[in-house]
């Protein structure tokens, strides 16, 4: 396996220990939680939840081999309570299956590129180290960042550019790949870095960063298809969790973080009719969000780990549906003295419960008061 390249610090580490304790702590009828690390990378999360909770059982699974094998030394005095998969977060329902977890008591996808592929100069993730052009973060499958390069058609790599990094000058960086690879087969990270920046007009180029960064960003999304894995993973992993379990989404661009802001504003409203005036058994929401928007780091972590600089978190909690119901009928029981109240012959004023005195009040978002 060799050293481990490049370093790693955890990004929200305490933030996401403090957000996943409460599902984790529980012990139910097992005696033990389950936390799934989506995204387990080198294992910095992992190690910290299993070290906070000694009777939670931690399913890791990571698309990148070598990660993996980071992984499992780094965990190996957690061995008993540790399974590591070989999967991409999109197959996260078949190995709870197949190992026998159908419910987990908590979730964390940490997105993007990891560490350990980012400071490896050999698998082609960086704009500013010359490498080949290879970008698969499971590199036993799949086609490489010089595959999409020298073989996508002007209108596909224009698409690419534009949708997946957002990238204004997309067909023009298109073009002058195209006419590049006309001559000669672009092979390079360093060749290519060169390529967009010369594409790019002059003043462009002064400011947003390194001007290939939204490229590079654009292909490695595509070679490793992460955002239709992403957006099938989410509402899958959101199944899976069970009541008043937590997920906890660590994102590092606009797309990953729109994808998981859809997913869980669909979990957290009302499905029934608008024009009732009672919610329907079964239409409400069923999860409650843990943060108010996207929560964003601190000065504090930026200087301690600038690549946190870009992350977006969000978290969700799914609801008890007993509690629902419970507070369903004690706002029916509410209505239905305040109608009394109206009635010929009644002089009785009722007060309305304050939120939280008759311990049914809810926060739609935010942290809860117990937390």
């Amino acid at each position: 396996m060799g050293e481990l390249r490049g370093a790693h610090v955890p990004v929200l580490l305490e933030r996401c220990l403090e957000l996943l304790s409460p599902a984790l702590d529980r012990t139910g009828q097992t005696g033990r939680t389950v936390y799934v690390d989506a995204t387990l990378g080198l294992g910095g999360h992992a190690e910290a939840i299993l070290t906070a909770h000694p009777r939670t059982m931690l399913v890791g699974l990571d698309r990148d081999t070598e990660a993996l094998a980071h992984a499992r030394v780094r965990l190996a005095r957690f061995a008993d309570r540790v399974h590591l998969e070989h999967a991409v977060y999109d197959e996260l329902p078949d190995v709870l299956d197949r190992i026998g977890h159908p419910v987990v008591d908590g979730i964390l996808f940490d997105l993007g590129v990891s560490s350990l592929q980012l400071d490896a100069p050999d698998r082609g993730f960086a704009y500013a180290q010359d490498a080949p052009l290879d970008m698969r973060m499971d590199q036993s499958r799949g086609v490489t960042a010089e595959e999409v390069v020298n073989s996508y058609s002007h209108p596909e790599l224009a698409r690419v550019l534009r949708v997946y990094g957002e990238e204004k000058f997309a067909s023009r960086i298109a073009s002058a790949i195209v006419r590049e690879r006309d001559r000669a087969p672009i092979t390079s990270s360093a060749q290519l870095a060169e390529l967009v920046r010369q594409a790019i007009p002059a003043p462009a180029r002064r400011t947003g960063g390194h001007p290939a960064k939204r490229t590079f960003q654009a292909l490695r999304i595509e070679v490793n298809r992460e955002l239709a894995a992403l957006e099938t993973a989410l509402p899958a992993a959101l199944d899976r969790l069970a009541i008043e379990g937590r997920m906890v989404v660590l994102s590092y661009h606009s797309l990953e973080d729109r994808l998981t802001k859809v997913a869980l504003a669909d979990r957290v409203r009302s499905k029934g009719p608008i024009d009732l005036p009672v919610e329907l058994p079964g239409t409400g929401p069923t999860f409650r969000l843990l943060s108010r928007g996207a929560e964003l780091p601190g000065e504090a972590e930026v200087a301690v780990n600038p690549r946190a600089a870009s992350v977006r978190l969000r978290a969700a909690e799914r609801l008890d549906p007993t509690q629902q119901q419970r507070q369903r009928t004690d706002r029916e029981r509410y209505r239905r003295q305040v109608r009394a109240m109206h009635q010929p012959g009644t002089g009785s004023a009722v007060r309305r419960p304050v939120s939280g005195d008759d311990g049914t009040g809810t926060d739609e978002e935010g942290e809860g008061h117990d937390d």
